[in-house]
């Protein structure tokens, strides 16, 4: 049972690339080949000889196609045991033939969803008789050869000439192939229907992705990883374009698209700049033009920013090119670049320039997992988002029209920073980042200190932080985090309220003259 050969194969695919190659090779070892519709045609018309499966079973094809291999000839064929007598004995009596080999990928559902087809379109393309045949012959893979994929197609030619057959390793192997396929096949229909039916937590909720890169490591040289890819139509890490240098590591595919997803909260008609280090912003800003903003997110904390990646989201000119890479930079990511652009960074082989064709949606739903111990956390995506007329003004002064705009901007910046997060902003671009402290208290005074260390670099007589803003993603349990901020020059707060001791906060913010908002919506980021 080791080298099984193929005497007769069934081939009915949907993407035609390699066919022609497979039916010839098979053709000319003497098999016979079985085929339906546009594939036996394909076939045909290339001059390769094909029994119709309608021919094969004395049963026509209807229902407009959804019936046609769904037979017992043919199952039988895929599933009988050679080596069993009672199997082989039925075989003879019904004059079922054995299929050895069969090369099935399946109709384009995902394909069709991603399109934005109407929902009889989308029904239409789910595949019955193609799952039901990959399954039935990776089940009895000790006989049959199935194949889902057309890259493994010159594999199998080349076992097949040079030993007269298919290895039962190469048969497993294409088995587990298959039901990953037809799992993850399943999955995307699963989905699909839980989104149709308005449902965010089924009571199954299957996952399937398919593979982009196996990485160099993970986060650490001891850890094995990998990048799959779910189908998600959305501009971003997945669906970028690289023009340049090595594979992304895990870490740097992790920190690009944070930093990626920060940047597309903002309208492209507002040049916004950030720059991410081990996921967590240490510089953003607004400018007059992308190079603007680059020099002002960078001001923020220079230090933090060598090594680190910076996304834009605008087209990447090559002014701003210039100047991104004055220092090392491990990732360039933006929604298009110029020739020019491309042309610059090209001379620094280590570095990654991507584009994404366009900003990811920050309002798009989507589900968020996290694995634990026994299974995984699921939640919607963060496409909360604050304006104006969601704030209430909870302190005796009244923020003025930039401080209004600054806080709305830290807020927003705020959401992508990891709790317990602060950030410092004073005219539209962050002077300070506090992130991932045990307590708010530590976080507001670790964003001064990178105000006063940042000023220090610049050359300014005075931290960044004098006359700042402040955003806190949660609540201020206690005034501490609060008065830190003040003392480091702030001027106004925004958080979300809600603790038992608002009004002390309250209390110490007039008593500090702040001006302080209430958004009522945290942004918690783990």
């Amino acid at each position: 049972m080791t080298t099984v050969s193929i005497k007769r194969a069934l081939l009915s695919v949907s993407d035609k690339t390699g066919l022609i190659e497979l039916g010839k090779a098979l053709a000319d070892t003497g098999a016979e080949i079985l085929s339906t519709g546009g594939s036996a045609k394909t076939l045909r018309d290339a001059g390769v000889p094909v029994k119709e499966v309608a021919e094969h079973t004395g049963f026509p094809e209807m229902m407009d196609g959804r019936v046609k291999t769904l037979h017992p000839t043919i199952h039988g064929g895929l599933l009988a045991l050679r080596d069993n007598a009672g199997h082989v004995a039925s075989m003879n009596e019904h004059d079922i033939g054995p299929i050895d080999l069969v090369a099935i990928n399946l109709y384009p559902f995902e394909a069709t969803v991603k399109s934005g087809a109407d929902f009889e379109a989308c029904i239409e393309n789910i595949d019955i008789g193609g799952p039901a045949m990959v399954r039935s012959a990776a089940k009895n893979h000790g006989f049959v050869t199935i194949i889902t994929d057309p890259v493994d197609y010159a594999a199998v030619i080349t076992e097949i000439t040079e030993h007269g057959g298919t290895t039962l390793d190469t048969r497993r192997n294409l088995a587990a192939k298959a039901y990953a396929r037809t799992g993850s096949y399943d999955a995307a229909i699963a989905q699909w229907f839980t989104n149709q039916n308005d449902e965010t937590f089924p009571d199954r909720l299957p996952f399937a992705g398919e593979k982009k890169q196996v990485c160099r490591y993970g986060e650490n040289p001891h850890q094995a990883a990998a990048f799959y890819s779910n189908g998600e139509n959305r501009p971003g890490i997945a669906t970028a374009t690289q023009h340049q240098g090595k594979e992304l590591s895990y870490n740097n595919l992790n920190d690009t698209d944070a930093a990626f997803e920060l940047v597309s909260e903002f309208d492209p008609a507002t040049p916004t700049v950030a720059i991410i280090k081990h996921a967590n912003p240490c510089g953003v800003a607004k400018g007059a033009t992308l190079l603007d903003a680059y020099k002002k997110a960078l001001k923020c904390d220079p230090v933090s920013a060598f090594g680190g990646i910076v996304a834009l989201n605008g087209t990447l000119d090559a002014q701003t090119a210039e100047a991104i890479i004055e220092i090392f930079t491990e990732v360039i990511i933006a929604p298009d670049a110029t020739d020019e652009a491309i042309a610059l960074l090209g001379t620094k082989k280590n570095l990654r320039l991507l584009t994404t064709g366009g900003l990811a949606d920050p309002q798009q739903s989507a589900q968020m997992v996290k694995t634990v111990a026994g299974g995984f956390l699921v939640q919607n995506r963060d496409t909360g988002r604050i304006m104006e007329e969601d704030l209430k003004i909870v302190t005796q002064r009244k923020p003025s029209t930039q401080e209004m705009a600054d806080m709305l901007f830290a807020f927003q910046v705020g959401k992508h920073v990891k709790s317990n997060a602060i950030v410092y902003v004073r005219d539209g671009m962050t002077v300070g980042v506090g992130a991932g402290q045990m307590n708010r208290r530590d976080s507001s005074r670790i964003a001064a200190l990178r105000a006063g260390e940042a000023a220090e670099m610049a050359g300014d007589s005075e931290s960044l932080a004098i006359g700042s803003v402040v955003a806190s993603d949660a609540f201020f349990p206690f005034a501490d985090g609060l008065l830190a901020a003040a003392e480091a020059g702030a001027t106004a707060v925004i958080q979300p309220g809600g603790s038992m001791r608002d009004q002390e906060v309250i209390d110490a913010a007039n008593e500090a003259g702040l001006a302080m908002v209430f958004t009522g919506m945290r942004h918690f980021r783990h």
